[in-house]
């Protein structure tokens, strides 16, 4: 068996970490990180992989010390570094849910702070590739035009997140859904814009205090 030293510094599981961030590494590669050595004859990353084969990754996390320490090569310190990693894990979590924007409607109600603002705020939601969002950024405030919605704005975040899609969105004071000439052509440019990049635009939903339109159930996109 390799050493991890032996493996090209791109795929050792801290470097990795460090290029991409830690949604980009597999369950056995965030294990190593936690593990920091494997034993003789095994490299970090390859007894990760047993550890999790044995428990399952639905068991570890619930796993007790008495039977995790049983593990050939943890010992000790390792074993309560993995329980504590998941007993902080689940204390943080705890009570929350994954925000995922699935439908127009949901994006309305999400937008509850701005749909009767009185001036128009052209929003983005970066989601994953599971239409679970990653952050929800406001891009501008201000009469729209496509001077101010520029793809570079719109879709810097997106790169710097590894977005896997978008939806934007932006209210009308006036209350008026219908779509005006410059929403058209902002959102024309973006769709073209994140075809480019691999990103693609779900959705334009316009919101209001009584209601919304999508540009997608229009057909306008």
């Amino acid at each position: 068996m390799g050493k991890i030293k032996d493996l090209p510094k791109i795929l050792r599981p801290r470097e990795k970490l460090q290029r991409y961030g830690p949604s980009k590494l597999s369950n056995s590669e965030l294990l190593a990180i936690i593990l920091r050595t494997g034993k003789k004859g095994e490299n970090v990353v390859e007894m990760a992989e047993k550890i999790l084969r044995k428990f399952g990754k639905e068991s570890l996390p619930n796993i007790n010390f008495d039977d995790l320490k049983k593990y050939p090569g943890l010992g000790v310190t390792k074993t309560c570094e993995i329980l504590a990693c998941f007993e902080l894990g689940k204390r943080f979590l705890k009570g929350k849910k994954s925000v995922l924007i699935l439908s127009p409607k949901e994006v309305w109600e999400e937008l509850k702070d701005i749909r009767d603002n009185k001036k128009e705020h052209f929003v983005v939601f970066y989601l994953d590739s599971r239409n679970q969002e990653i952050k929800r950024e406001v891009i501008s405030v201000g009469l729209l035009n496509a001077n101010l919605v520029h793809p570079r704005e719109v879709f810097e975040p997106a790169i710097r997140n590894l977005t896997a899609q978008i939806i934007v969105a932006h209210n009308h004071p006036s209350g008026d859904l219908e779509p005006s000439e410059e929403d058209l052509i902002i959102t024309k440019r973006l769709v073209e814009a994140g075809k480019i990049l691999g990103i693609e635009v779900l959705d334009h939903v316009i919101v209001s205090k009584e209601g919304f339109l999508s540009f997608k159930e229009k057909n306008l996109i």
